[in-house]
């Protein structure tokens, strides 16, 4: 089996956002359904941060929690102290659970750190520019390819239109 991929995942805001006070700042519902569908039985890293503001384990996800506090432990949760860490940990889980991913779900300081180790990007553009303080790195169209994009318009469960981009590194 080969390497399992690192992806990277994420609703950007037009101007680069992605959250504020460690949530949220938007609805699509079709976006939430997108995420379950890209990250279902596969690895999960997020932060913990990002994490807290969830609250517990997705269903159905095998949550790596990337923290510095050496007091973090919750049930369900695999605890990684560093990048390198994390990746190890969900490859390891993706080779276990027959799967060809390691998903990567935020914030923003993680984003940054995993963007140079990605092999893919799964984003969310989101067409609005909101104040935000947690945002994405820079998609740089040096080292980028968009591969797919697939445009919805803004509806009753969407509360702006938004755009599936699938990218692939140069």
């Amino acid at each position: 089996m080969a390497k399992p991929a690192v992806i990277l995942v994420a609703a950007v805001a037009k101007n680069g956002i992605i959250g504020a006070d460690n949530r949220l700042i938007w609805r699509l519902k079709s976006d939430m359904k997108h995420f379950r569908a890209l990250t279902m039985g596969k690895a999960l890293v997020m932060g913990r941060k990002t994490f807290e503001s969830i609250g517990k384990p997705l269903p159905g996800r095998h949550t790596i929690v990337l923290t510095r506090d050496p007091a973090f432990a919750v049930e369900g949760v695999r605890v990684a102290r560093s990048v390198e860490d994390a990746i190890a940990i969900g490859q390891e889980v993706a080779r276990e659970s027959g799967t060809d991913a390691v998903m990567v779900a935020g914030g923003g300081e993680i984003y940054a750190a995993f963007m140079p180790l990605a092999d893919r990007l799964e984003i969310t553009e989101v067409d609005l520019e909101p104040a935000g303080d947690a945002s994405f790195p820079e998609i740089s169209p040096t080292r980028w390819r968009e591969e797919t994009r697939h445009d919805f318009p803004k509806s009753a469960d969407d509360e702006a239109a938004f755009a599936f981009i699938s990218y692939v590194r140069r």
